[in-house]
Protein backbone atom coordinates (compact mmCIF):
# COMPACT_ATOMS: atom_id res chain seq x y z
CA UNK A 1 0.00 0.00 0.00
CA UNK A 2 1.07 3.67 -0.64
CA UNK A 3 0.22 5.63 1.95
CA UNK A 4 0.67 9.76 2.66
CA UNK A 5 0.76 10.22 5.89
CA UNK A 6 -0.89 13.32 7.57
CA UNK A 7 0.96 15.60 9.42
CA UNK A 8 -0.33 15.18 12.74
CA UNK A 9 0.46 11.56 11.84
CA UNK A 10 4.02 12.22 11.08
CA UNK A 11 4.17 14.22 14.19
CA UNK A 12 2.69 11.48 16.24
CA UNK A 13 4.56 8.38 14.99
CA UNK A 14 7.94 10.77 16.41
CA UNK A 15 6.89 12.38 19.26
CA UNK A 16 3.80 10.54 20.88
CA UNK A 17 3.65 7.02 19.22
CA UNK A 18 0.99 6.29 22.04
CA UNK A 19 -1.28 8.82 20.20
CA UNK A 20 -1.72 6.23 16.86
CA UNK A 21 -4.37 2.82 16.60
CA UNK A 22 -2.76 -0.07 16.62
CA UNK A 23 -3.95 -0.33 12.89
CA UNK A 24 -1.86 2.72 12.33
CA UNK A 25 1.38 1.31 13.34
CA UNK A 26 1.22 -2.08 11.74
CA UNK A 27 0.56 -0.99 8.64
CA UNK A 28 3.55 1.51 8.63
CA UNK A 29 5.91 -0.88 10.20
CA UNK A 30 4.88 -3.01 7.42
CA UNK A 31 7.88 -3.04 5.10
CA UNK A 32 6.20 -3.42 2.09
CA UNK A 33 4.52 -0.14 2.31
CA UNK A 34 5.83 3.11 1.37
CA UNK A 35 5.58 5.63 2.90
CA UNK A 36 5.44 9.31 1.47
CA UNK A 37 5.29 12.56 3.29
CA UNK A 38 4.43 15.64 1.16
CA UNK A 39 6.45 18.72 1.70
CA UNK A 40 3.58 21.03 3.11
CA UNK A 41 3.98 18.66 6.07
CA UNK A 42 7.43 19.77 6.63
CA UNK A 43 5.70 23.27 6.45
CA UNK A 44 2.77 22.49 8.77
CA UNK A 45 4.93 21.02 11.20
CA UNK A 46 7.32 24.64 11.55
CA UNK A 47 3.98 26.41 12.02
CA UNK A 48 2.94 24.05 14.50
CA UNK A 49 6.51 24.87 16.33
CA UNK A 50 6.43 28.28 16.09
CA UNK A 51 3.03 28.56 17.63
CA UNK A 52 4.30 26.72 20.16
CA UNK A 53 1.64 23.33 19.51
CA UNK A 54 4.31 20.87 19.25
CA UNK A 55 7.69 20.90 21.20
CA UNK A 56 10.83 20.30 19.76
CA UNK A 57 14.16 20.02 21.06
CA UNK A 58 17.74 20.94 19.53
CA UNK A 59 15.86 23.38 17.17
CA UNK A 60 13.54 22.47 14.21
CA UNK A 61 16.29 22.13 11.91
CA UNK A 62 17.99 19.51 13.52
CA UNK A 63 14.76 17.68 14.63
CA UNK A 64 13.79 17.82 11.15
CA UNK A 65 17.17 16.24 9.22
CA UNK A 66 17.00 13.20 12.08
CA UNK A 67 13.30 12.94 11.65
CA UNK A 68 13.66 12.54 7.81
CA UNK A 69 16.97 10.20 8.28
CA UNK A 70 15.27 8.10 10.92
CA UNK A 71 11.90 6.78 8.75
CA UNK A 72 12.16 5.45 5.49
CA UNK A 73 9.83 7.89 3.84
CA UNK A 74 9.58 9.13 0.12
CA UNK A 75 9.06 12.64 -1.04
CA UNK A 76 5.29 13.26 -2.11
CA UNK A 77 6.37 15.81 -4.42
CA UNK A 78 4.17 19.27 -4.64
CA UNK A 79 3.66 19.49 -8.56
CA UNK A 80 1.61 21.60 -10.48
CA UNK A 81 -1.07 19.33 -11.42
CA UNK A 82 -0.62 18.42 -7.41
CA UNK A 83 -1.94 22.43 -7.15
CA UNK A 84 -3.95 22.40 -10.27
CA UNK A 85 -6.32 19.68 -7.95
CA UNK A 86 -5.77 21.57 -4.84
CA UNK A 87 -8.02 24.36 -7.14
CA UNK A 88 -10.71 22.48 -7.76
CA UNK A 89 -11.36 21.09 -3.78
CA UNK A 90 -13.00 22.80 -1.46
CA UNK A 91 -13.55 21.90 1.91
CA UNK A 92 -16.06 23.20 4.87
CA UNK A 93 -13.50 24.05 6.97
CA UNK A 94 -10.49 25.24 4.37
CA UNK A 95 -7.05 24.30 5.82
CA UNK A 96 -4.62 24.73 3.21
CA UNK A 97 -2.50 22.38 4.32
CA UNK A 98 -5.51 19.58 4.33
CA UNK A 99 -6.39 20.72 0.73
CA UNK A 100 -2.70 20.25 -0.71
CA UNK A 101 -2.59 16.96 1.41
CA UNK A 102 -5.68 15.27 -0.64
CA UNK A 103 -4.88 16.66 -3.33
CA UNK A 104 -1.33 15.23 -3.31
CA UNK A 105 -3.25 11.71 -2.12
CA UNK A 106 -5.19 12.36 -5.11
CA UNK A 107 -3.10 12.99 -7.95
CA UNK A 108 -0.51 10.37 -6.99
CA UNK A 109 -3.09 7.65 -6.09
CA UNK A 110 -2.17 7.23 -2.42
CA UNK A 111 -3.97 6.60 0.57
CA UNK A 112 -3.81 9.51 3.13
CA UNK A 113 -3.46 8.25 6.98
CA UNK A 114 -5.27 10.83 9.56
CA UNK A 115 -7.38 11.44 12.20
CA UNK A 116 -9.10 14.46 10.71
CA UNK A 117 -12.72 14.02 10.04
CA UNK A 118 -13.15 16.33 7.62
CA UNK A 119 -10.99 14.63 5.60
CA UNK A 120 -12.07 11.09 6.41
CA UNK A 121 -15.67 12.24 5.39
CA UNK A 122 -14.76 13.09 2.12
CA UNK A 123 -15.61 9.68 0.13
CA UNK A 124 -13.59 10.39 -3.03
CA UNK A 125 -10.77 10.57 -1.05
CA UNK A 126 -9.31 7.06 -0.03
CA UNK A 127 -8.16 7.15 3.48
CA UNK A 128 -6.44 5.30 6.28
CA UNK A 129 -8.30 6.01 9.63
CA UNK A 130 -6.19 6.88 12.85
CA UNK A 131 -9.27 5.30 15.32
Amino acid sequence: MKLLLDTHIWIWALLSPDKLSRRVKRELEKGSNDLYLSPISIWEAKHLERRKRIQIKNGFSQWLERALLEAPLKEAAFTFAVAAAASQIELPESDPGDVFLAATATTLGLTLVTADFQLLNCSWLKTLPND
